[in-house]
């Protein structure tokens, strides 16, 4: 006789938080009604609603590409229908982060490039055409002011959120791509610091970043900060460390962290510990080869308690279609460009692109969720672990 079984639920993609009885995560599916969705940032306002942001529309580099925005508001259950904010007919407006100043203002940060036309022969990519825009919203995101171009050096992109170090310096971190032949192998990081709240800028060069991008920036100590980069070769991710409050930086140096040529995130935790997501998989041993691979699953989220040296503990948060063999992984969709963060009350929010490019997922969880209740080691003196109590 043959066995009937019932099928799981599964997530509607219309925004709605479900739980995931299997990893015990809070997760969600944000409305998409756009062909593609890429490069999501979260910012947790402080009146308790949660902003999502990502780069909508046919496909990257298109003109059509623009940022799109949704909302959860605080103590309700369901992200909102996205609307799109940016408004360049003519480019490609894409790589969205949200910062909250001081004064409470919301600033949207994001790249725009000359669009894609059959006409074009561009080397690989047109990012080299590339300059950094600013929207600003003093309604916490319902409107937006004129758009401004905040970094107009050819090729600058950005993808994560301008920071305010403990000296009240900010700083964001940037690269630079050129029109040549090493499909942005050649690309470089600098930083752009501000001590005047964001009315002037100063760029650093990190020394030797050639291949390193997204640089993931977090003040360790007072003055002190270290950055984690995405790297162009696939290889691993990237350390670089400053002990002047980015004024100068190291040489960037491979960690145990494997990278796929895709984005990062990182957050320094209330606990201490520095937090990562990104996907846990690498396709090239020789640094000097740029190499763009399909394979962008798993999403896996690391820890490390001694400020990024080592990662003992790492959880996957998204498995895609389960594939992991050298000559099945291909299998798998793209789940890609995750970002993270940390909220006021310890809860940790992350975002990715879900099944290549068709939606943005949302998940919520905590400290203790990657760690396990049987690893809270020195949990009776540390209150970020309260379920190991």
């Amino acid at each position: 006789m043959a066995r009937s079984y019932i099928d799981l639920p599964l997530m509607n993609p219309d925004g709605t938080l479900y739980r995931n009885p299997l990893l015990n995560t809070v997760e969600a599916l944000i409305p998409n009604p756009f062909a593609s969705c890429h490069a999501a940032d979260l910012l947790k306002l402080p009146n308790g609603d949660m902003l999502c942001c990502w780069f909508a529309g046919s496909d990257e580099g298109n003109a059509d590409i623009s940022i799109a925005l949704s909302r959860l508001n605080a103590g309700e259950s369901k992200w909102t229908q996205p609307v799109i904010v940016s408004d360049d007919r003519e480019r490609s407006e894409q790589n969205p982060s949200l910062f909250c100043t001081p004064s409470g203002e919301v600033w949207l940060m994001y790249t725009a490039q000359t669009a894609r036309t059959p006409s074009d022969k561009p080397n690989f990519n047109l990012q080299y055409t590339a300059e950094i825009r600013c929207k600003k919203s003093t309604d916490n995101g319902y409107t937006w002011g004129a758009t401004t171009t905040m970094f107009s050096r050819p090729g600058s992109f950005c993808r994560q959120k301008i920071q305010i170090l403990s000296s009240g310096r900010w700083i964001f971190g940037n690269w630079i791509c050129f029109p040549d032949e090493s499909r942005n192998g050649s690309d470089i990081t600098v930083m752009q610091i501000s001590d005047d709240e964001g009315k002037s800028w100063r760029e650093v060069e990190v020394p030797q970043s050639q291949g390193r991008v997204h640089a993931n920036i977090l003040e360790i100590e007072n003055g002190k900060l270290i950055a984690l980069f995405r790297s162009r070769f696939a290889d691993h991710i990237y350390l670089s460390k400053s002990d002047d409050n980015g004024d100068s930086w190291t040489v960037p140096v491979k960690t145990e962290l494997r990278n796929n040529n895709s984005s990062i995130s990182a957050v320094k935790l209330h606990s201490g510990a520095v937090c990562l997501i990104y996907n846990d998989v690498s396709y090239n041993k020789n640094s000097s080869v740029t190499v763009w691979p399909q394979q962008r699953c798993p999403v896996t989220i690391a820890l490390s308690d001694d400020n990024a040296e080592t990662w003992p503990y790492r959880r996957i948060v998204e498995p895609g279609e389960g594939y992991i063999g050298p000559w099945n992984d291909i299998n798998n969709r793209r789940y890609e460009y995750p970002m993270i963060m940390q909220d006021s009350d310890g809860q940790i929010h992350a975002a990715y692109s879900w099944g290549s490019r068709k939606n943005i997922k949302y998940v919520e969880i905590d400290e203790t969720w990657i760690r396990g209740k049987e690893t809270c080691f020195g949990a009776e003196n540390n209150p970020a672990f309260s379920c190991c109590r």
